[in-house]
């Protein structure tokens, strides 16, 4: 109990001091972000999505907006059928080059998950970590539960604690991985969480992210 509550102390005092680190420090580049996200196309700037948090609790996740305004999934599903069933069978992802969902600036912006960055203010409110696994969409987890039984182990591990905007399979160099494996480097990094690991896992995602480019 003692180990458990020094390690959730020092991990939210690392998500707090290093929001507000990484805020002052990326200022001046979120505000250039905005203002080509607002020139580029016409909507708002920021995007949010409810996601399954810690214990079932649900959040809006906040991120740029990468998408053309309105319902894009319904878009998707009634005018690029076979394209909406690609989407549901990868783990609900489209290669950018093939989504028309998605705007000019906001593959730049994905290319190297800029466009996560505003979930700094989720971490900041409690509702994510700066590492954890995968912020899912409450119907994603259901399905796949469903889809695959055996997986209830890994997901309720993913659901026991807060998700982060990094994580163990983000710094793997396996993006392009089945949902289970994804679910089973997740669970594995809750059973196992360290601050040496917090700390790896950080250090790990700047080179993550260039080597995406």
């Amino acid at each position: 109990m003692t180990n458990n509550f020094i390690f959730e102390t020092s991990k939210r005092s690392i998500d707090i001091f290093g929001s507000l680190l990484l805020l002052l420090i990326a200022s001046p580049f979120l505000l250039l972000i905005m203002f080509f996200i607002k020139i580029t196309s016409p909507g708002p700037i920021f995007f949010h999505q409810k996601r399954a948090g810690k214990d079932h609790n649900e959040f809006l996740m906040y991120k740029f907006r990468t998408m053309y305004i309105g319902d894009n999934d319904k878009r998707l599903k009634e005018n690029y059928p076979e394209l909406w069933k690609k989407y549901k069978e990868n783990g609900w992802k489209l290669p950018m080059s093939e989504d028309p969902r998605i705007t000019s600036i906001g593959k730049i912006l994905r290319l190297v998950s800029i466009d996560e960055l505003p979930q700094i203010f989720n971490v900041l409110k409690g509702d994510m970590s700066l590492v954890g696994p995968r912020a899912y969409r409450e119907e994603e987890l259901k399905e796949y539960e469903a889809k695959y039984p055996h997986t209830k182990k890994y997901i309720d591990d993913i659901r026991s604690v807060r998700p982060g905007i990094t994580g163990v399979w983000q710094t793997s160099g396996r993006n392009d991985i089945t949902f289970e494996k994804r679910a089973k480097l997740d669970s594995a990094y809750v059973r196992k969480r360290s601050l040496r690991q917090e700390i790896l896992i950080l250090l790990k995602t700047p080179l993550a992210m260039i080597s995406r480019w």
